[in-house]
């Protein structure tokens, strides 16, 4: 009988007011939205819609079906409220 390998990752996710990093197990070779959904950060933050936001690595945008490694801290991203184009603008102007 073989054993699956467990490694070790984090889900990171921030509201303005509120941020959460969730450490969890998941199988060797998961991929990135099973990672998500084992975590249960979903039914913590049932805004997120993984149809519309970006999912990332270390910062790197990376796809659901991607796979996870030992120590990968996977970031769940909110949309932008304003582009960061106009945001500067808007300092510049000031």
């Amino acid at each position: 009988m073989e054993h699956d390998k467990l490694i070790k990752i984090e889900i990171a996710y921030a509201r303005p007011e509120q941020q959460k990093i969730l450490s969890v197990e998941v199988k060797e070779g998961a991929t990135i939205d099973e990672a998500i959904d084992r975590s249960g950060i979903l039914e913590l933050f049932p805004e997120i819609d993984l149809t519309q936001q970006k999912v990332g690595i270390f910062s790197q945008i990376k796809k659901l079906t991607d796979r996870v490694k030992e120590g990968d801290r996977i970031e769940i991203y909110r949309p932008l409220v304003i582009d960061p184009k106009e945001a500067r603008r808007k300092r510049a102007k000031k």
